[in-house]
Order: structure tokens, then sequence, then C-alpha cells
């Protein structure tokens, strides 16, 4: 830590008031004896200044190095990544910023702060930032996970302790003392926010941090087909975005109901756990509950919704079957249903409702759905060819009269036909959107021949890839 550093922590907590003129000369004597003290830790460590506000302190005292013109040094400018650096590229930056100082490095030798790894997590475009004990800090970025820089150090456990137990208030530390794990997102102001969770394993304490981009993405910032406006056009009925983990369900479902909120004037409620984008209301009134915090369960919010004189419903996930009969229920009684499931296709999407429910109630919600359901998303990012970057796929089904019948008839197993002879109706399957990417030259043959549900139209391009 400079010294820089310390005299700024000092100026700024003397003239706000935050600490005296004798506490000012106590630390002063303290890093004068300890030259590699960090003020505010020290200050924060005697009691004179409060948990609560430390990031805040920190982010505003880094702020005034920043913007100063005179005194301390200013601290070099941070590089800037370029959107399509490659991860190996990425590395070095991240390397070059450390050995630069301008990521500042506490004694234990881990960073000061969680918020210096999420800053570089926000600035190199990465998913996910993962700090475990006996680990490099990791970072997935494209969907490959890796260290943060060529020949990090691994995490202590005493390091991950003190980072993560350190952004927790005293009734999230409460829960993590009764449960083993806290499910939350950490709010950053200025730099966003982060669907975190922080969980004790066997041996110590691991936390793994979602990027959320703090301005939600329209359609077209995603690629989505124009044709799936119509989707929010609706006001009632089932929508599903489905997909594995970590491809992208929640952005795209946010960028539907952010359609909804430029283009209609209507109440929306949203249900998730945690809250992720964060919606300025447009033309829409905008409601956002978060599981465990405001509500115990979706299933128990999303029947609170109910009488709130909804007109759109997001269900962040429908996990279980009482979450799932109840987003059927309000599809039904007037409502525009948007949900996520963890399937990889239209025709798994199906089936995996239907076998939520018990065999005997099968036949009525095949029926019910036969008719609520407005569409299927399901979708994937695949890794782009020249490595910067990963591009959406999408599988879409359209409720049309013949789907609706075959969803009826018990046979969804026949759906891939309807997707592709679907087209004019913005329908298709995952194969064609494959197909389309690789011969484009988007991503490669090998990508393309691992995700196709039928394989052979894709040797060829395998071969090519292999050349």
């Amino acid at each position: 830590m400079s010294s820089a550093y310390n005299e700024y922590v000092l100026q700024t907590c003397l003239g706000s008031g935050w600490i005296t003129a004798e506490h000012d000369q106590e630390c002063r004597a303290n890093i004068t004896a300890h030259p590699d003290t960090f003020a505010l830790d020290w200050l924060f460590d005697k009691g004179y200044l409060a948990e609560p506000y430390k990031a805040a302190l920190e982010e505003a005292i880094t702020k005034a190095m920043k913007e100063s013109v005179g005194g301390a040094k200013k601290p070099a400018a941070e590089p800037t990544a370029a959107p399509s650096a490659t991860s190996s590229e990425v590395s070095d930056d991240i390397r070059k910023e450390i050995d630069g100082g301008n990521i500042h490095v506490h004694p234990d030798g881990a960073f000061r702060h969680v918020n210096e790894y999420l800053a570089i997590g926000q600035k190199y475009s990465v998913s996910d930032v993962h700090l475990g004990v006996y680990s490099p800090p990791l970072m997935r970025r494209y969907g490959i996970l890796q260290p943060m820089w060529h020949k990090a150090p691994h995490l202590k456990p005493a390091q991950t302790e003190r980072l993560l137990m350190g952004i927790l208030d005293e009734e999230q530390k409460k829960r993590f003392a009764e449960i083993g794990h806290v499910d939350y997102a950490y709010e950053v102001e200025g730099m966003g926010r982060f669907r975190t969770i922080i969980v004790r394993q066997r041996r110590g304490i691991d936390g793994v941090f979602r990027v959320i981009n703090t301005k939600v993405p329209t359609m077209n910032e995603l690629g989505l087909d124009p044709h799936l406006k119509r989707l929010t056009e609706y006001h009632n009925g089932l929508v599903l975005i489905t997909g594995t983990v970590g491809t992208g369900k929640s952005t795209s479902m946010a960028a539907l109901v952010e359609e909804v909120n430029v283009n209609r004037r209507d109440h929306i409620i949203t249900l998730e756990d945690p809250i992720e984008y964060v919606f300025t209301p447009k033309g829409c009134q905008i409601t956002q509950r978060e599981v465990h915090t405001h509500t115990n369960s979706f299933s128990n919010a999303l029947r609170a919704a109910l009488r709130e004189d909804p007109d759109v419903i997001m269900v962040g996930e429908m996990r279980d079957l009482e979450t799932i009969s109840l987003a059927i229920t309000a599809s039904e009684t007037g409502h525009l249903v948007f949900g996520t499931l963890h399937t990889g296709s239209a025709a798994r999407t199906l089936d995996r409702i239907l076998d939520a429910f018990p065999v005997e109630q099968q036949a009525q919600i095949r029926t019910m759905v036969s008719g609520s359901l407005r569409g299927i998303i399901s979708q994937q990012l695949v890794p782009r060819a020249d490595g910067r970057g990963r591009v959406l796929a999408t599988e879409v089904l359209i409720n049309t009269p013949a789907s609706a019948n075959l969803i009826r008839e018990q046979k969804t197993f026949m759906l891939p036909s309807v997707l592709q002879t679907g087209r004019k109706q913005g329908m298709h399957t995952m194969d064609d959107c494959l197909l389309e990417l690789v011969q484009q030259g988007t991503i490669s043959g090998e990508e393309a021949y691992i995700r196709a549900e039928h394989k052979p139209p894709f040797k060829q391009y395998l071969q090519e890839s292999e050349d």
C-alpha cells in the first residue's frame, strides 16, 4: 500500500470528522512504525470506524485519489481491455495492473477487498468470479474457467474468510452460521450487482460471484429474433426461457420484460432469487421481490402476486411442483407469465413440466399447457471460432394449433418437425441455428457437432475444423 493512499485515508477521515486529531496522530504513529499497514484497515480494527461503511469509504478514497490533481501521486490510468480481447491477453493485463500497483494487495497476500476482484470481472467481460480455498482466484470468461492472471497464488483459508465474511452484514452472518451458506445479490455502488453465494466447505469458505450487467439489455442487443417480440404482446399465457446453467436465461428473460416495460402500460411483478437486473419503470409499474429477503419461496410470492393486480409476472425459476402449478394457473387467469427451466429443448421442457405432476393429473395439465403456452425459447452460449466471446444459439417454439395438438395428444417427440416447418412463424430447431452459425464461420464445426442433436449433417464441418 502506498503512503499516498494512507495519507488520503487520514485526510478524508479527519476532514469528515470521522476520526479525531488524537486518533489521526495515533494512526500516523502506527503507520510510521509499520509502513505496510493499511490506514483504513487499522481504523476499522481499532473500532474507530463502523464496519458497514468500510466498502463505501474505500471506494470514495480511491476515487478521490484518481481525481486528484495535486498532493498525493495520482495512480496510473487503468488499461482498458477491448471486449474482443482474448483470455490470455486479459491475464497479461491483470498481471500488469498488479505489478504496477493499480490493484492493492493486503499484507496477507490476497487483494485488500473482494471489490477489487469484482472490478476485474466487470472490466474484462467475465461472467463469474470464484474465490476458493487452496485455489487461485478464478474467472469464467466466455465459458472457460481459468486463473485470473498467470501464476496467481492460491488463496488460504484465512484469506477467503477475511474477504468473504467481510462483505456480509450481521443478519447474513447469522444465516451463514445456521445453514452454512448465504445466497444474495451483492451490490457495489458505482460498480454493479453480483449474484453471490458464499458457502462453508470442507477446507474453508468459498465464494462465487455472477457478474450482472447494470443495464438491462434489449432484445436486439442480445441477437434475439425480432419475431419473439410477439411474445411480449400477449395479455395472458406462459412464455418459457430454458437452458442449462450459465446460458443466459435470466438475461434473455430480462430483455423480454424490458420490452414490455417500454411498450406497455401495465403492472409487472418479478420474483427472483436473488434480484439480478434492476428495472427502471418506463411505461410500466414494476414490483421486484427477492426470495429469502422479501418472501420465503417462489410459490408463496407467486400466490401473493396474484392478489397484487399484476398484468405480467416474471418467475426467476420454476423449480418445484407448486411453483409450476401456480404459474400455469396464473397464465390461464389473465396474466402473462415469463419463467425459466433448466431444460435443453422445447420437447424436453414440456416433458419436464408434465413429469412434475402426479400421473393422474397429467392429462389435465397437458390440456391446460396446450392452451396457455405462448412460446418456448431454449438457448445456449457457444464459443466463437475466433476465441473472442460467445454467441447465442436458440431453439424457438411458437404455440400454433399444430404444436398445441401434439402437446394435448402426448406427442411432444414430434415437435421438432413442427419447428422445422414453422419458420414463417419464427420457429426453428437448435440444429438449424447451429448449422447457420457454422456456415457463417461464427462457430467451429467441432462446437456445432458437439451441441447438435442430429449429428450427421455436421460431420463435414467437423472434418473441416480438424483440417
